[in-house]
């Protein structure tokens, strides 16, 4: 068994920032409009436009829609991230605080609300992360250093959360006001890898014991099928495995489904425990051993290296109903994937159909 590995993403992939335009965070774009209703309340009127901070220091100004002088609109540009959360008009009502010495913030309609732990923030809580709630707080004490009240809501943020983890984390009535520095990067994968990790801590603060890691939305359908577990356990990793396992691990849970098609799974096999298809390649050797290892016939050896992919050798065996071939490479991936976490997890490989209607070979 080859040592197991986890291939960096290499810069222009990890953050593809080149000829892209970014954009901003829906955590600076509720600051902004927070600040620009606060100087509403202070001053009588809103301002057109608000000059707010970002984590680094940077300074940026937006446009501001006003509906009333405390009632402020920041309309988010995402750039050329494709987000769910672009265009979306967060909206800040700010009001006295007079139940309280501190600034309270509020979830208006929009923006979700936390029923479960494991998020860092409490149960009942509005769904605004740490730094977002920094840059709120810090935008507001640019305008009074006086408690208030502030709601922040986006119209049809419950849409767009249908269209994120939101209600599988137990964010439950819409968006949730993210970022950490403030820019929203294009196809950055910094933020898909720590979704990973938190989708993994949530399923673990719940008690749950079993995870199910799905590459994609295809296989994650398959194993809502397959697996007899509570939605919140399963995580759709992409190219994440290593690090979903070993934060599965590191939580103490104790078995883990992986749900996939040939490809991923072939590389998991060669060890391979970060997958982007600009980090590694398809071991075609492994695939023509599984091949000769199961007595295949000529035309399923041949299959393994006559093309780059795994997806020819997979369709290949399903045609000639060899599929003992992708059964040892399920269970080469299932002893990688174990070792990758020192056999603290106990590991299932399910491998599907790319259309994710089949399992045609697994090991556990």
């Amino acid at each position: 068994m080859p040592g197991t590995s986890e291939p960096p993403l290499s810069p222009e992939v990890a953050v593809r920032t080149s000829g892209l335009r970014t954009g901003w965070t829906t955590g600076t774009c509720a600051s902004a409009a927070a600040k620009a209703a606060a100087l509403g309340l202070v001053g009588g009127h809103a301002p057109a436009s608000v000059e707010v901070g970002l984590p680094r220091g940077q300074r940026v100004c937006f446009a501001v829609e006003a509906e009333g002088p405390t009632r402020c609109i920041v309309v988010k540009d995402a750039g050329d991230d494709p987000d769910c959360t672009d265009g979306a008009r967060m909206t800040a009502e700010v009001a006295p605080q007079t139940g309280g010495q501190t600034t309270e913030l509020r979830a208006g309609a929009g923006v979700g609300t936390i029923t479960k732990p494991g998020l860092g923030l409490a149960v009942g809580a509005p769904a605004i992360n740490p730094v977002p709630r920094k840059m709120i707080l810090l935008a507001l004490a640019e305008v009074t250093a006086e408690p208030l009240v502030v709601t922040l809501s986006v119209p049809g943020g419950e849409g767009m959360a249908a269209k994120t983890s939101n209600a599988r984390l137990g964010i439950l009535g819409g968006i949730s006001i993210l970022g950490t520095t403030g820019i929203v990067r294009p196809f950055s994968t910094a933020a898909y890898r720590a979704s990973v990790v938190q989708q993994v801590d949530v399923a673990a603060a719940q008690g749950e014991r079993t995870i199910v890691l799905a590459t994609g939305s295809r296989s994650e359908q398959a194993a809502l099928g397959l697996c007899a577990v509570p939605e919140v356990c399963i995580v759709e990793v992409g190219d994440f495995t290593g690090i979903a396992l070993r934060r599965a691990a590191a939580a103490g849970m104790e078995r883990a489904v992986f749900v996939g098609m040939a490809g991923k799974i072939t590389k998991l096999a060669a060890g391979v425990m970060m997958t982007h298809f600009h980090r590694s390649q398809v071991d075609l050797a492994l695939l023509a051993e599984a091949a000769q290892a199961a007595g295949a016939p000529p035309v399923v050896v041949e299959a393994a290296t006559a093309t780059r992919t795994a997806r020819h050798f997979f369709e290949v065996c399903v045609a000639q109903r060899c599929v003992e071939p992708l059964r040892l490479v399920c269970e080469q991936a299932r002893a990688a994937c174990e070792a990758h976490v020192d056999g603290r997890l106990r590991v299932e490989v399910v491998m599907v159909d790319f259309e994710g209607r089949e399992v045609v070979a697994r090991a556990a």
